[in-house]
């Protein structure tokens, strides 16, 4: 039910009217995974679709809309402040997450800032080019820790920087063990599921069904990453 500012430039679905503007698959799992005291970590929020969806659910937790392009957080900002908004329980972070804290340059995309990407990071195949590099700091998930309250639910798109993000989030994935939501592209798909099964998560593909689902061996482009806490029925896994 909430209104939010989305542009062509971020991706140009939202020129389509009314719900085919927006990504059923982010709708359908905040619808699943999330309940109303959820404290939720949108990395890579672009212009806040999953963000604005969990904080209508989430509505005693907290969603934190991180995203790295200084443009979309500005454009998350002014969503935040539409009327009916102001008592969302949002918080933006303008930063990217990496594995160190610092600087990086952000690649903006000439064909849609959805495609955005950090400096040493594959990126996406529909960049169509770099029109601009802007240096964003850079934060770890572990030292945002100290800031925000510990995730119950992490969603993660962050056009090939998955490992970077996973490498500086060991701490939150020993000890707070949130489940996790994360595009993961078939080059790091390995890396990336040694660093989560190596944690103690169990790895499911979020595009399908998860009662009576296997469990995969290796990250599928949508995996959904559980505790083994919480794997002995994962159909309770739901926040």
């Amino acid at each position: 039910g909430a209104s939010l500012f989305v542009s062509p430039d971020a991706q140009l679905k939202y020129l389509k009217p009314g719900a085919e503007a927006f990504d059923p698959f982010l709708l359908s799992s905040a619808r699943t995974y999330l309940r109303s005291d959820s404290i939720v970590w949108d990395i890579g929020a672009n212009v806040g679709v999953f963000t604005f969806a969990a904080a209508g659910i989430a509505t005693r937790g907290l969603v934190a809309a991180v995203e790295a392009d200084p443009w979309l957080a500005q454009l998350l900002r002014r969503s935040c402040q539409l009327p009916g908004n102001e008592l969302r329980p949002i918080k933006v972070v303008p930063a990217a997450i990496s594995e160190r804290n610092g600087l990086a340059e952000l690649m903006i995309s000439r064909r849609g800032r959805a495609s955005n990407h950090i400096a040493g990071a594959m990126g996406s195949t529909q960049t169509g080019g770099i029109r601009e590099r802007v240096v964003v700091p850079t934060l770890t998930l572990d030292t945002l820790l100290g800031e925000l309250p510990a995730p119950t639910f992490l969603k993660v798109d962050v056009e090939g920087a998955e490992l970077l993000v996973l490498r500086g989030a060991i701490r939150m994935l020993q000890r707070v063990r949130p489940t996790i939501l994360i595009e993961v592209a078939g080059e790091f798909a390995a890396e990336a599921a040694g660093i989560l099964s190596g944690n103690g998560y169990w790895l499911f593909d979020a595009r399908k069904p998860l009662d009576g689902q296997p469990e995969i061996p290796t990250c599928s482009w949508d995996t959904l990453a559980v505790p083994d806490t919480c794997h002995q029925n994962v159909t309770d896994v739901h926040y």
